[in-house]
C-alpha cells in the first residue's frame, strides 16, 4: 500500500506553527513536530499543544490511533537550548510548576485512551526521547538515535517520566547505564534491546506506522483501550493473581459490548468487522 495524502484536519485542534496535526484517514491522526530548523526542539507552547492534542484525539469518536513524528532530519532534540538556558534564573516555585506541567504533558501520551505510535525519524534527545518512550509503540528509521541529554547539562538522568518508562521498556540495568552515561543509542541497538519494535527506511517510516495503526483499527475500540490499560496496570501488578483478576474483569466487560458480538460474528463469517464503539 502507498500512503494516502494527508488531507483531513483534526476537528477542534488548532494547528500551531510548531505542531502540524492532520489525518491519513478518519481513524488515524498524524502529529508532526514542525521546527526542523531547530531539530524540532520543544518550546513551552508545544507542551500546551501536546496536552490539547491528547484531549482532542481522545474526545474524537472517530479517531482510533495517534502517530507522532518529526519534520526534517530529527524526531525531537528535547527542550530548546535557548529556553533551557533561562531556567536556572527562575525561582524554585516557578521552576517546579513548570517542571510539573512539562512532565504532565509528556506523560499525557501514555495516559491517553487511544494508542500512540512514535515514528522516530531521527535524533530523539532529552525530552524528545521521553516523548518517544511515552508512546505505546515505537518504530524507528535507521537515522534514529536516543539519548538522555539532560544528564549532559548537569541535570539528572530522570526527567519527564524517563526514569519510570525506560526501565520498563529495556530493563533496569540497561536503563541505568543509558541514563547515567547520556550516550546515544542508535537504531540497531534500540531494536536489539526492545526500545523500538522495528526499523523502517526513511521513505517507508510513516507508511509502516500507518500500517501498524490500521492493524490496531481492525480490533474493537473498547478492546484496544482496555488492552492498553491492563498492560499499564499489570506491569506493576503485585502478583500474577492480581493481574489475572484485572484481566477477568476486563474480559467480562468486553463480553457485554456490541462490538464484541460484531467482531465474533465477523471472524466466523470471514469478513471485516464494522465497529460502532459500543
Amino acid at each position: 500500500m502507498r500512503l494516502r495524502g494527508l488531507t483531513y484536519r483534526l476537528s477542534g485542534v488548532s494547528t500551531v506553527e510548531t505542531l502540524d496535526v492532520e489525518r491519513v484517514s478518519s481513524e488515524i491522526v498524524v502529529a508532526r513536530l514542525n521546527r526542523p530548523e531547530r531539530l524540532n526542539a520543544m518550546t513551552f507552547e508545544m507542551f500546551d499543544a501536546f496536552a490539547n492534542l491528547q484531549q482532542e484525539v481522545d474526545n474524537d469518536p472517530t479517531a482510533r490511533v495517534l502517530i507522532v513524528t518529526g519534520t526534517g532530519r530529527a524526531f525531537c532534540a528535547g527542550l530548546d537550548l535557548d529556553l533551557a538556558a533561562t531556567l536556572p534564573d527562575m525561582n524554585a516555585a516557578d521552576l517546579l510548576a513548570g517542571q510539573e506541567s512539562w512532565a504532565r504533558s509528556i506523560a499525557g501520551f501514555r495516559h491517553m485512551d487511544k494508542p500512540v505510535i512514535a515514528a522516530v525519524n531521527g535524533a530523539a534527545a532529552g525530552a524528545g526521547m521521553a516523548l518517544a518512550l511515552a508512546a505505546d509503540i515505537r518504530i524507528a528509521s535507521p537515522a534514529a538515535r536516543f539519548n538522555a541529554a539532560f544528564i549532559r547539562i548537569g541535570l539528572t538522568g530522570g526527567d519527564v517520566g524517563t526514569s519510570w518508562l525506560l526501565p520498563r521498556i529495556v530493563g533496569f540495568g540497561r536503563a541505568l547505564e543509558i541514563l547515567m552515561t547520556g550516550r546515544f543509542v542508535d537504531a540497531e541497538e534500540a531494536l536489539r534491546i526492545g526500545m523500538v519494535t522495528e526499523i523502517a527506511s526513511e521513505s517507508d517510516l510513516l507508511e509502516r506506522a500507518v500500517e501498524t495503526a490500521e492493524l490496531i483499527c481492525r480490533n474493537s475500540p473498547f478492546g484496544v483501550r482496555m488492552t492498553k490499560k491492563v498492560l499499564q496496570a499489570n506491569v506493576d501488578a503485585s502478583s500474577l493473581d492480581a493481574a489475572i483478576d484485572l484481566e477477568n474483569r476486563n474480559q467480562v466487560l468486553a463480553f457485554q459490548t456490541d462490538d464484541m458480538r460484531e467482531a465474533f460474528n465477523a471472524f466466523r463469517e470471514k469478513r471485516d468487522p464494522r465497529f460502532s464503539g459500543h
